[in-house]
């Protein structure tokens, strides 16, 4: 199984906004449940997005609904993050992750999820 590489992070201000990257050789990548989870130091691994196929079929986080926006690229084997807004609590390491083909939901539970990326860093100073 190919590996997920995610790209976008970095240092920023509040206000701003940042686009996430997940991208992967596999080919079944399209058809797959996809999520963003984010860590912060000291807090456990918390939902963020995720998509099942289209962004019609979307499911956001409480703390990040109406700034955030998952997408996918079929092309480019590519599912995205857009942060808008972005606040210091969303600061934290990002992390993209393949759950199972043809999942009837999107699940906010780590657990579901077989394939993980190494994470990139969002810092987002007040």
């Amino acid at each position: 199984q190919a590996q997920l590489v995610e790209s976008g992070g970095g240092l920023v201000q509040a206000g701003d906004s940042l686009r996430l990257s997940c991208t992967t050789s596999a080919r079944s990548f399209n058809e797959r449940l996809v999520g963003w989870f984010r860590q912060a130091p000291g807090k456990e691994r918390e939902f963020v997005a995720g998509i099942i196929y289209t962004a019609a079929n979307a499911k956001y986080a409480e703390a990040v609904k109406g700034r955030f926006t998952i997408s996918r690229d079929f092309a480019k084997n590519t599912v995205y993050l857009e942060m808008n807004s972005l606040k210091p609590e969303d600061t934290g390491v990002y992390y993209c992750a393949a759950g199972p083909q043809g999942a009837p939901e999107i699940s906010p539970y780590s657990g579901r999820y077989n394939y993980w990326g190494q994470g990139t860093q969002v810092t987002v100073s007040s």
